[in-house]
């Protein structure tokens, strides 16, 4: 039996953060996705043991100030993407507001540092997202395209195509064809 899980992922970042800062033993508090602060000095031996912890989990540090902003910026736009409440702002808009800084200073920053814009990496993060609302629901692509906030089916299909080399009913007859091998295997 198959079990398929939808999960937030700011709150099970910020959960992860709190529990492991927790268990070892420092005062910090959270202030935002990705961000908290530490309300005493820390050692840098410390550090790397926060280092280690968070790793296993995927989650890094980040250092220098650019690398900051983008990672901010990514922050964002999965936010942005992963929310179920209705999007009836522009993008650059949101993020530009979300961040408190000029849109054209944030999206040359994000190129500078990533080699990509930041119109890209929110195409990824919605097509990876149709990826998993294909894998894990039983969503057709009409009711995907409008969580996503495209326009039209055939936009999300043209950009989906366009990231994975395969038109979204390919892909998801591929994944029923697994799905149906699985279920054989099983049985």
């Amino acid at each position: 039996m198959k079990i398929y899980l939808k999960f937030d992922y700011a709150q099970l970042t910020k959960k992860i953060v709190h529990e492991k800062l927790s268990e070892l033993g420092f005062k910090f508090n959270i202030i935002g996705f990705g961000e908290f602060n530490f309300l005493e000095k820390v050692p840098s031996d410390k550090i790397e043991e926060i280092t280690r912890t968070f790793s296993e989990y995927g989650i890094g540090i980040v250092e220098n100030q650019k690398s900051v902003l983008v990672q901010k910026i990514k922050d964002t736009i999965v936010e942005m993407v992963h929310t179920d409440k209705p999007f009836n702002i522009k993008s650059s808009v949101y993020i530009a507001e979300k961040l408190n800084l000029s849109y054209p200073y944030l999206s040359n920053v994000f190129s500078e540092v990533t080699y990509t814009s930041i119109e890209n990496f929110i195409i990824i993060q919605k097509i990876e997202l149709a990826k998993q609302l294909m894998i894990n629901t039983s969503f057709n692509l009409t009711e995907i395209s409008i969580q996503l906030n495209y326009s039209s089916v055939a936009h999300l299909s043209t950009q989906f195509k366009h990231m994975t080399g395969m038109t979204p009913s390919a892909f998801h007859k591929i994944i029923n064809k697994r799905r149906e091998l699985s279920n054989k295997n099983n049985n």
